[in-house]
């Protein structure tokens, strides 16, 4: 283990076999249509690259740096969109991919940016991570890899302060590394 880590949650051998489960649905789910998966950036990118992977369709693939956390623990109730235009997505179906579904906050105002602006066919949810929550304006997740407490986790892609992203399981840090900033 880890020795930032006081516990794991999900070990790499875990996540994989979700994975290929998750990516056997979006694709049964999609047959037929032709799929463009936003990633959120940059939480999303180790999660994408392995579901990419596991999905039998042709696909298209853009991305957007979006954030609420800030580099914290808990969001910062603020929305940033990193550039100044969002992808054009019109008439596509769009399957959103992040790490982690907390509040709802980014993915809310992600959602809702695209259908007034961009007017995508359809657009579905995919997170990794999906916290037992309340959220705002009921957002819900079409695809989640797994569920998880209200507790801040680390891990294949998820960070604290920019570290841990590259971990390949999902855990929570010591008491010592997360008060402290150890990286």
């Amino acid at each position: 283990m880890h020795p930032h880590l006081e516990t794991v949650l999900f070990d790499e051998t875990t996540i994989l076999h979700r994975l290929d489960e998750l990516g056997a649905q979006i694709t049964k789910s999609y047959a037929g249509r032709e799929l463009t998966v936003l990633l959120v950036l940059q939480g999303s990118l180790f999660f994408a690259a392995d579901l990419l992977r596991r999905i039998d369709l042709p696909l298209q693939v853009t991305s957007l740096q979006v954030s609420s956390y800030h580099g914290g623990t808990v969001s910062a109730g603020e929305v940033t969109f990193h550039q100044p235009a969002l992808p054009d997505l019109q008439g596509r179906h769009v399957l959103i991919l992040d790490d982690i579904l907390d509040t709802g906050l980014t993915l809310a105002t992600l959602r809702r940016r695209l259908e007034v602006e961009v007017k995508p066919a359809s657009i579905e949810l995919c997170v990794l991570l999906e916290k037992r929550r309340s959220r705002v304006a009921g957002v819900r997740a079409a695809y989640a890899g797994f569920e998880i407490e209200d507790e801040f986790v680390v891990g294949y892609g998820l960070d604290y302060k920019g570290f841990y992203r590259n971990l390949r399981c999902i855990g929570t840090l010591s008491d010592n590394s997360l008060f402290h900033g150890e990286g």
